[in-house]
């Protein structure tokens, strides 16, 4: 999966204890995905888009520079049914929750990893979901 996304940091600083607090930012996001064993053949390929909206949490400093923890839970709308290898979404509409944790530098540059899991939350079957690791570069302007 590939992923670009714009974030809008939000002004709120709850529980603010030792330089640091719990913040967060709105997540719009475009997602392209390439699947590698289409409907359980292996070597057949499909792609898809996924568009997503995603409130995200984080604790971080009060700087907002250093090592930072986040989770979110957010919507998703894909442009296919997602069916690979065993693993097959049964909805065009995914709820999309992760966790994650990053760095951000003093140049304003961020790396982060997370934990991503797309699933219908149970309204359809079949529903296995989806897990992603995603690893993350971005620019605070």
């Amino acid at each position: 999966m590939l992923r670009l996304g714009v974030q809008k940091d939000w002004s709120a600083r709850w529980f603010q204890s030792n330089g640091s607090h719990l913040s967060g930012y709105w997540d719009a996001s475009f997602g392209f995905w390439r699947e590698t064993q289409y409907q359980n053949v292996p070597g057949a390929h499909e792609s898809l888009t996924d568009i997503g909206f995603t409130p995200v949490f984080r604790w971080e400093h009060d700087n907002k520079k250093g090592i930072y923890y986040e989770g979110g839970i957010g919507v998703h709308r894909l442009s296919e049914l997602y069916n690979n290898d065993t693993y097959r979404l049964s909805t065009l509409f995914q709820f999309g929750d992760h966790i994650g944790i990053g760095y951000v530098f003093d140049n304003n540059w961020e790396v982060g990893a997370k934990i991503q899991h797309f699933s219908n939350g149970g309204y359809r079957k079949p529903n296995t979901g989806v897990n992603f690791l995603e690893l993350k570069a971005a620019y605070h302007f």
